[in-house]
């Protein structure tokens, strides 16, 4: 599986992945990049290797040309539709019972991470980091034991990379670390 780190820090996201690429119980270090930047927007995914690549290299991302709009509603009513176009084309979405789904992935934007789910809904989440992935989990707790004395950013989003692929066995090195 994957984990991503996400966390809003001074009006900037900084995003990390891993480099694990995992099928039923093994698992293999790639060179794909988890975490990239798109223009204003940094994307780190999980779910398939498939819809990242989709969309870093096919997602052709509308401008916000309504500012007065606000994030959220662009996000909602502007980016959604061009990735779920996006994956589409690109043959990655599954329909079934009239149900579209895609995958999993972090969205930095103006400072903010929008947390994407497989249903193409968009959350917000409270706490200004976040993570998403089978090492999760890891990732949230050791961000939080960080949080309160955090001084760089870069290194605990690091920091919680690492000890998510500790003791998640779906996590591996090299790990990424992107602002923006």
């Amino acid at each position: 599986m994957t984990c991503i780190v996400g966390l809003e820090h001074d009006h900037k996201v900084y995003m990390g992945g891993d480099s694990a690429a995992v099928g039923d119980w093994d698992i293999q270090e790639t060179d794909e990049h988890k975490v990239f930047r798109s223009g204003d927007f940094l994307i780190g995914y999980t779910s398939s290797f498939r819809m990242g690549q989709l969309l870093r290299y096919s997602l052709d991302i509308p401008k916000n040309s309504n500012s007065i709009l606000g994030d959220m509603k662009y996000m909602v009513t502007e980016f959604i539709p061009a990735v779920r176009n996006c994956l589409k084309e690109g043959s990655f979405t599954k329909i079934e019972n009239s149900k579209e789904e895609g995958g999993i992935f972090l969205v930095g934007y103006h400072g903010l991470i929008y947390r994407i789910d497989s249903d193409f809904q968009v959350l917000r989440i409270r706490s200004d980091f976040t993570s998403v992935g089978h090492g999760f989990a890891f990732a949230l707790g050791a961000m939080a034991v960080m949080e309160p004395s955090l001084t760089n950013p870069r290194s605990a989003v690091l920091n919680a990379l690492e000890i998510a692929g500790r003791f998640s066995p779906n996590v591996c090195a090299p790990y990424y670390v992107c602002e923006i």
